[in-house]
């Protein structure tokens, strides 16, 4: 997939909309996955925090997200709103798509 880092950074977004705030810690858990070992049995890895950490300071650039006090980040007033109103459109799509079917 070639938005693969679009796709990512939405995905961010969304958890952040939903469960804030969050570190970069947390999304390693979150985005972590199994360990293919080989012979050997599978175990639990987290993922690369380079890429979330890039994401969270692209969207903490355009002021979609702010750092706490306590540590990690959650999503500004601003972001929020834009948001909503991203959801709100998509709802507006789905609807018109549907009432024409």
């Amino acid at each position: 997939d070639d938005d693969w880092w679009y796709v990512r950074a939405a995905s961010i977004a969304r958890h952040l909309y939903i469960r804030s705030p969050v570190g970069v810690g947390a999304f390693t858990k979150i985005y972590g996955g199994r360990q293919r070992n080989g012979t050997r049995p599978s175990h639990f890895c987290t993922s690369s925090g380079s890429v979330i950490r890039h994401v969270l300071q692209a969207l903490q650039g355009i002021k979609m997200v702010e750092k706490t006090e306590d540590g990690g980040r959650r999503l500004t007033m601003n972001g929020r709103r834009d948001l909503d109103r991203i959801a709100s459109q998509l709802h507006g799509k789905k609807k018109a798509a549907v009432s024409l079917s």
